[in-house]
């Protein structure tokens, strides 16, 4: 089984956002209610689906989900709120990117762990490879509350798919759902092995830059729809434990 890319309309469009919400608690790259994912609505370049504040990742369900302009306001019946800092942060990708259709963000212990690093994501095996010079950087601020970091962040993601928040944690874009969630996977398990590695307190062997820029180049190569093999598995394990995301 093969999924369409992009979300066909908004009812596959919130199924996927609600899995993937649910795969983030499943594999324990979750905050509690915090940290957010969002999807543009199919068909509109100014509204989004974003999780209802206050609700743990594994409860969240299709219809739950919020949907919001970019401009914050709710542009349909919900009993929810929406965090803030999710709206400025989602709301200034979506709206200087139309190419990302999901945006998603993580605080994973090794994640941040990475942020807080000078040198970020280091290239010491071939997951980080895949990221070689394709990583963003931008440097906390405070909580993302001011409208004018918009601008900043936008200027710091610039035409990459992934950007690591300095001393906050990680984030990844997509042009499908899919894609969004294997790149903060892989992006996290790659931050895990630097962490591990670098706790062993021995000399470690960096990739050098031409095997690492060959490597992120083969994973361009043959991974052309990122996440697309995986995505079909993954729902089946989540229909395995709790279907009701669909709901």
């Amino acid at each position: 089984m093969m999924i369409t890319k992009p979300p066909i309309d908004e009812r596959d469009a919130r199924v996927q956002l609600a899995a993937t919400y649910r795969l983030m608690a499943h594999f324990g790259l979750d905050d509690l209610i915090y940290t957010h994912i969002s999807v543009r609505v199919p068909g509109r370049h100014d509204h989004f689906l974003i999780n209802p504040y206050g609700h743990f990742f594994d409860e969240i369900t299709a219809s739950s989900l919020v949907k919001i302009d970019l401009d914050g306001e709710v542009v349909e019946p919900t009993k929810f709120e929406v965090n803030r800092t999710g709206f400025v942060i989602h709301s200034a990708i979506h709206a200087a990117r139309p190419d990302v259709v999901c945006v998603l963000h993580a605080h994973t212990q090794a994640g941040v762990a990475v942020s807080a690093m000078e040198e970020g994501l280091l290239p010491l095996n071939q997951t980080a490879a895949q990221f070689y010079d394709r990583i963003a950087y931008h440097d906390y601020e405070g909580l993302a509350l001011d409208l004018s970091e918009r601008e900043r962040l936008v200027r710091d993601l610039g035409d990459k798919q992934v950007l690591i928040l300095r001393n906050h944690g990680l984030l990844s874009t997509g042009t499908s759902v899919p894609e969004a969630f294997n790149r903060i996977y892989y992006l996290d398990m790659a931050c895990r092995y630097q962490v591990a590695a670098l706790s062993m307190g021995r000399k470690v062997t960096l990739l050098s830059p031409e095997v690492g820029r060959h490597t992120a180049q083969q994973f361009d190569e043959d991974f052309e729809e990122v996440g697309v093999r995986e995505w079909p598995g993954l729902m089946r394990l989540l229909d395995q434990i709790d279907p009701s995301y669909r709901d």
